[in-house]
């Protein structure tokens, strides 16, 4: 398979491409500057569509690795909005978690170290991300109505 591009990892799920511009724009316009170091003089809407351009860049351009370190550069913004090292959006940042941990799980299914190496960041997700679910009071993916009690946790996975 030498000189061939492997493009198994652009199957896994449509949610990164479709939730993570938005949310992750939302981020990046915490902070001062921009990923290329250009001051933030851009609307939220220019933001997300030059998110959206980079994310289809990878897509189409890109490899693996460099998919993956693209989602190790929010796993960094989630996380630091989730221990309060950094400014931005809890919701925006409890979103960008939730598509990059499910996606970190899918990993499992595909050939490679891709599973192995994104490990830590799983690790590093799912704390940030029980600790934003808390800070938003808002259980996974789950619209919560006023009068409805929040749960103290979350079981996720099959039956045990």
């Amino acid at each position: 398979m030498r000189g061939r591009r492997r493009l198994d990892w652009l199957g896994l799920t449509p949610e990164p491409e479709r939730e993570l511009p938005t949310a992750v724009a939302a981020l990046r316009a915490s902070s001062r500057t921009a990923p290329t170091g250009r001051p933030r003089d851009r609307t939220p809407e220019e933001l997300a569509a030059a998110e959206r351009l980079r994310l289809e860049r990878l897509i189409l351009r890109g490899s693996r690795h460099s998919w993956l370190r693209y989602l190790a550069e929010v796993t960094d913004l989630v996380t630091g909005v989730a221990t309060g090292s950094r400014a931005g959006d809890p919701a925006a940042a409890l979103l960008a978690g939730e598509v990059v941990l499910d996606h970190h799980r899918m990993l499992i299914g595909l050939p490679g170290p891709g599973y192995g190496r994104t490990a830590a960041a799983r690790t590093a997700l799912e704390s940030a991300v029980r600790a934003l679910r808390t800070r938003t009071h808002t259980p996974a993916h789950t619209p919560v109505p006023a009068h409805t009690p929040i749960p103290t946790h979350t079981r996720t996975g099959g039956s045990r």
